[in-house]
């Protein structure tokens, strides 16, 4: 069986630099990975022949390739990349606002982008509602995995390295069950000599593993956390994510209070409207209630159906007379706007299609 080689992507700066000898050779090879995003050791023009060869017995540039791309009509993208092993996950390129330009045609605004990406090869959480559960755990995601995903992602949208780009960990898999690999990511992500894309951009979505809420918090990496809550009562919280048996909604919440967060920002709490289960207005007051101790922003997310679930998508007056409610009494509140809806919108269904047809 073919064994996998580590990748470049894998190091911070500082680590390369302990590889790769005379050091100035690792900082210039730090900047064709992030800079112009090279994707083999022959790109590399300014780097000896001899150390190039040298390098590619041991690791390899670029750990990822893609193997299938959707494109919206709103101009999201959704990305399924194969991994070394054959494995697959997905990324998406996400559009969050247009380029803006006066009546000279003189830029005002760069068009804002947010990427998805995966920390897992499938996810061991179990949320009924998410067809990335349905497929099982199969493996973490190396930091070089995970990293890769945005070199990839920038790379195929033409995306200068010194543009800024925002992060989500929301893609296949539980982020916090993968710590380390995410937390080196985090770092090789705000290294000044590559991206430097800083932790206030970098947002790590959990559905609420709250022990590793709290060695997150300890790591003080300057990332926001998004809370995937789902459900203001644990029976229900249960039937949704069957993991709160062991981490329930009130241990999420004490963890939340004990994050380290920047007094000028709210904790984001997304929260999947499903019709007939927890669109309905009392559980929008149980939600006031269950937030008042806490500057939080609650991300109201249309259920995106797909082939085989039993959920269905909420009504659009329903979600707005929640979100309303929510505003009302006191919590600033957003609906989520659908990505993607024309393509294969929820997680993992990309995924499922492609290796349906194989």
């Amino acid at each position: 069986m073919l064994i996998p080689k580590p990748s470049l992507l894998d190091f911070t700066q500082k680590e390369l630099m302990q590889l790769i000898k005379p050091s100035f050779r690792a900082k210039q090879i730090f900047g064709w990975l992030y800079h112009q995003y090279a994707e083999n050791f022959d790109d590399m023009l300014n780097i000896p022949k001899s150390l190039r060869e040298e390098l590619s017995q041991k690791y390899v540039v670029n750990p990822i390739k893609i193997i299938r791309k959707e494109i919206s009509e709103d101009g999201t993208i959704k990305y399924l990349f194969e991994l070394q092993d054959g494995k697959t996950v997905e990324a998406v390129w996400l559009k969050m606002k247009d380029e803006l330009r006066d009546i000279n045609d003189v830029l005002i605004q760069e068009a804002k982008y947010t990427i998805c990406v995966s920390t897992q090869v499938g996810c061991k959480v179990g949320c009924t509602f998410c067809l990335t559960a349905k497929g099982g755990f199969t493996r973490d995601l190396t930091a070089g995995e995970i990293v890769a995903q945005v070199v990839n992602l920038k790379r195929d949208n033409n995306h200068k390295h010194n543009r800024k780009i925002n992060i989500v960990y929301m893609g296949m898999g539980e982020p916090l069950d993968n710590l380390d690999n995410l937390a080196h990511a985090i770092e090789i992500f705000q290294e000044n000599e590559g991206l430097a894309i800083s932790g206030k951009r970098q947002t790590v979505s959990t559905s609420g593993l709250s022990s590793k809420i709290d060695k997150l918090g300890a790591m003080d990496l300057g990332v926001h956390i998004a809370i995937s809550l789902h459900a203001v009562d644990d029976t229900l919280r249960t039937e949704l994510i069957p993991m709160n048996k062991a981490h329930n909604i009130n241990s999420i919440i004490e963890a939340v209070k004990r994050f380290p967060i920047d007094t000028r920002k709210r904790v984001m709490f997304e929260y999947l409207v499903i019709k007939d289960k927890n669109d309905d207005l009392g559980s929008a007051k149980k939600l006031v209630k269950l937030l008042s101790d806490i500057k939080a922003k609650v991300n109201l997310i249309y259920f995106n159906p797909y082939p085989g679930t039993e959920y269905k998508r909420p009504k659009k007056e329903d979600m707005i007379a929640f979100q309303e409610y929510l505003v009302k009494h006191g919590l600033l509140c957003t609906i989520r706007d659908s990505k993607g809806i024309d393509i294969s919108a929820a997680c993992g269904q990309l995924k499922e299609k492609t290796e349906g047809e194989r």
